[in-house]
């Protein structure tokens, strides 16, 4: 089910995505913004538009919406652990009501509130356990909600690779140049300009459309000389 909820996010909601920051420096101290208005659609979608019969789901997307109150907020402490109130935090949502819809975005959920709390290791381990689906907007910004997370981590080498497979699986004019945008700047900051320039021609070549092409030969020009 999780996989139709996910192709229901409304159109206008994919471009906020492409208007990512570079990455190295920049990512620093910021996740992926654009993803966490994708994420409080898809919550509501849960909520809202799919309200399952099965009491025990009904529930779980019943204290999802009160996290995602808190989400929305930039209240991160509150989203992750509850208010001690109506809202028992993203953290117990995953453990309460494990196998649902809602407790799997929940991990998406808490995986940004650590990223955004600069809580690395607490965000990628929720993130890798959050689980992807085939949709072209949803899986793809959890993976390069995670490549950013492995920036920060240092590790740049799973940066790419987590980076890459999001393109592959965005197959989309939005998100795909973006990811391939990010992971040339990651091979260019390694040293590894060839690989930078064949993801740099690929999106001059395939993604005229895309925000990326508007910029794109400034970077080709760069890792050319």
């Amino acid at each position: 089910m999780a996989k139709n909820q996910q192709k229901n996010v409304a159109p206008e909601n994919i471009e906020a995505v492409t208007k990512t920051e570079a990455f190295i420096d920049k990512y620093k101290k910021h996740i992926v913004y654009g993803i966490c208005c994708i994420i409080v659609v898809a919550a509501a979608i849960i909520c809202y538009v799919q309200f399952v019969s099965k009491p025990r789901a009904q529930k779980a997307n019943e204290a999802l919406f009160r996290c995602e109150t808190y989400f929305q907020a930039d209240n991160y402490d509150k989203a992750l652990n509850g208010d001690g109130q109506g809202c028992i935090g993203l953290l117990k949502v995953i453990d309460d009501y494990g196998c649902t819809d809602a407790a799997n975005l929940a991990k998406l959920y808490a995986g940004i509130c650590y990223a955004q709390t600069e809580k690395w290791q607490e965000a990628a381990d929720m993130l890798e356990d959050f689980d992807l689906q085939d949709d072209a907007v949803i899986s793809p910004a959890a993976l390069g909600a995670l490549g950013n997370v492995y920036v920060n981590l240092g590790d740049n080498e799973k940066a790419i690779k987590t980076l890459l497979k999001a393109a592959k699986l965005a197959d989309s004019d939005s998100l795909t140049p973006t990811f391939l945008l990010q992971a040339g700047e990651l091979y260019e900051a390694a040293g590894q300009t060839e690989k930078a320039l064949a993801l740099y021609q690929q999106i001059k070549k395939e993604y005229v459309n895309s925000m990326a092409y508007q910029e794109i030969d400034k970077y080709i020009e760069r890792v050319s000389k």
